[in-house]
């Protein structure tokens, strides 16, 4: 993958975390994504550092999304006669 398109990457997934935030219920953990420093805008940064970034933002969303859902009962859907 390219280094600007991982930029847009790492932009598009800033979205999704944002979004998240508002509307989830849980909070993503982003402490690792925030120690980096590495933002979507920081265009200066290395490919390595953008990756980095993508993988430790995508972890912290989904990890709080696995979470809310083992702690959320599954209810079989009824069968229409």
């Amino acid at each position: 993958m390219k280094k600007q398109e991982l930029i847009h990457l790492h932009g598009l997934l800033a979205e999704v975390s944002n979004h998240y935030e508002q509307n989830a219920t849980g909070t993503a953990d982003l402490e690792e994504y925030e120690s980096l420093g590495v933002r979507p805008t920081s265009i200066h940064k290395s490919k390595t550092d953008h990756k980095a970034a993508v993988f430790a933002l995508a972890t912290g969303i989904t990890s709080d999304i696995d979470e809310v859902e083992e702690s959320t009962e599954t209810i079989a859907a009824a069968q229409a006669d």
